[in-house]
C-alpha cells in the first residue's frame, strides 16, 4: 500500500490568499507513505511545515527527502520543520551535485546568519546530505532512480517503487524552447508505465510563447510527456501563483479533454490535502 500526500503544489512562490483557498498556496512537497518504510518527501518547499504537523516531533522521526533542485520554492521549508528540531531525529536530503561545491554547501549557504538565525548544524536533528546526480539508489527498501531533467541549472527527477506502486516526479520540466513536444529520454524512462506521474504544468501556451526560457512547460506537454511514457494517471503540479482556484479548474478540464484520445486512466490536479491511494 502506498499513500501520495501534497502539501504543497505551487511554483516560483507562496501564494496563498482567497482566490487559491482550495488549490493551496504552499510551494512543492509530496510525501510517500508506505507502511513498513520510512516516509519519502519530495521536495522541501513551504507545504513542508504543514506535513511536519502531522508528524512526530519527539525525536523519533526517521526519513528521507528527494530534492529535485536548489530554487527557493523547492528547499525554503526546511529550517521549519517540526521533526527535524528534535534531537535524536534524522533526515537524509538527496539532490543533484552543484556547480559549484555540494549539495550540503549549497544547503549550507542559505540557512545561516543573515539570511535566517540559525546554521543547518544547529537545527538539533541530524541531517545528511547526499548528491545524487544520475542513477539507481535504495532509500529503506524503496528503489528509487534518478535521472536529470531539463530546466535551469541542475535539476533531477525522480521514480519511486514502493508499496507496490510506481510513482515518477517531474517537478520543473523546461519543454522544447520551439514549442514542440519532444522528451527527453531520461524523463520517459522515469515515468515508464506509472502509477502516477507528477509533473509540472505551469503555463498556459500563451503564457509560455512569453515564459519558453523560465524552465518550465505548459498543461498539454505534461499530458503528452504522461501519455508516451505509457503512465497510468497525472497529477498536474507545480501550478503557477497567478492561476486562481477557478483558473486550474478551467486547465484541469482542459487537460482531461486532451488526454480522452490517450491511454491515461485519469488525470488530476493537485491541491494540498490530496491523497492518492494505491493498493490495500
Amino acid at each position: 500500500m502506498l499513500n501520495v500526500s501534497f502539501f504543497g503544489v505551487r511554483g516560483s512562490t507562496p501564494c496563498p490568499c482567497d482566490e487559491n483557498r482550495r488549490y493551496g498556496g504552499n510551494t512543492s512537497c509530496v510525501q510517500l507513505d508506505a507502511p513498513g518504510h520510512d516516509p519519502i518527501v519530495f521536495d522541501l518547499g513551504t507545504g513542508l511545515r504543514r506535513l511536519g504537523q502531522t508528524l512526530p516531533t519527539d525525536g523519533s522521526f526517521r526519513g528521507a527527502a528527494l530534492v529535485t533542485h536548489m530554487h527557493w520554492d523547492h528547499v525554503q521549508g526546511l529550517p521549519f520543520f517540526g521533526p527535524i528540531l528534535a534531537p535524536g531525529a534524522k533526515l537524509d536530503v538527496y539532490g543533484p551535485s552543484q556547480e559549484v561545491g555540494s549539495l550540503a554547501d549549497a544547503f549550507r549557504q542559505f540557512v545561516r546568519p543573515p539570511f535566517f538565525p540559525v546554521t543547518v548544524e544547529e537545527l538539533y536533528g541530524q541531517i545528511e546530505f547526499h548528491d545524487v546526480d544520475d542513477g539507481d539508489i535504495e532509500i529503506d527498501g524503496a528503489k528509487v532512480r534518478v535521472r536529470p531533467v531539463p530546466h535551469v541549472g541542475a535539476n533531477n527527477g525522480y521514480r519511486v517503487e514502493v508499496g507496490g506502486a510506481t510513482v515518477a516526479y517531474i517537478a520543473d520540466h523546461q519543454m522544447p524552447h520551439d514549442g514542440s513536444h519532444r522528451v527527453s529520454d531520461d524523463v520517459l524512462e522515469l515515468c515508464d508505465g506509472a502509477d502516477l506521474v507528477i509533473h509540472d504544468a505551469q503555463y498556459t501556451v500563451e503564457e509560455f510563447a512569453q515564459k519558453y526560457h523560465w524552465g518550465h512547460c505548459t498543461v498539454d506537454y505534461a499530458v503528452f510527456v504522461a501519455h508516451e511514457a505509457g503512465a497510468r494517471r497525472l497529477a498536474l503540479f507545480h501550478h503557477d501563483p497567478a492561476h486562481d482556484d477557478d483558473t486550474l479548474d478551467d486547465l484541469l478540464a482542459y487537460a482531461q479533454r486532451a488526454a480522452e484520445p490517450t491511454g491515461l486512466t485519469e488525470v488530476i490536479s493537485a491541491y494540498e490535502g490530496l491523497t492518492v491511494s494505491f493498493g490495500g
